[in-house]
């Protein structure tokens, strides 16, 4: 399957994770991201070196400036269980804006032709890094990784981009 791209609308899927009350729940993409401007941004895994020092950090940083450019919410997906996702967003207690969502069997990583296969490094199939721009479900930037890189990703592209 070719990679989401630039005027592709994003498929639906279903994500989950930890709610205020800590309570399990099921969330379709599109209730999410329908008639707003979203970010999506995916990365390989929760506590890994570079998703957990610089991207997602990157994106907690400069939340109020991408809510200042008109960034309704920013959606961060990974490839795995809602139970380290929520762990994982607690090690940021600084985050307001970040919503963690988990993929836990790459399904959705799979709808947008972003899968990473890291069996080889013993973390079975993940996600590529990359940030999506989306208006109203629609791709206006798709800035994605090659392999477990980090340079076209980040929260200073996207705000570039806007």
């Amino acid at each position: 399957m070719a990679p989401i791209a630039v005027g592709n609308v994003i498929p639906d899927g279903t994500l989950s994770y930890f709610d205020d009350k800590d309570d399990l729940q099921s969330v379709s993409v599109h209730s999410l991201a329908a008639g707003k401007k979203v970010i999506l941004f995916g990365v390989p895994g929760a506590f890994t070196p570079t998703c957990s020092l610089k991207h997602v950090p990157g994106f907690i940083e400069r939340a109020e400036e991408l809510k200042s450019k008109g960034v309704d919410d920013i959606l961060l997906v990974s490839v795995n269980d809602p139970f380290v996702m929520k762990a994982w967003a607690k090690s940021y207690p600084e985050n307001k804006h970040v919503k963690f969502l988990a993929d836990g069997l790459a399904k959705y990583t799979h709808a947008l032709g972003l899968e990473l296969d890291l069996g080889d490094k013993g973390l079975g199939t993940r996600s590529r890094r990359f940030a999506l721009l989306l208006d109203d479900l629609k791709v206006k930037v798709a800035n994605i990784e090659s392999g477990g890189e980090f340079t076209v990703s980040s929260a200073e592209e996207i705000i570039n981009a806007l």
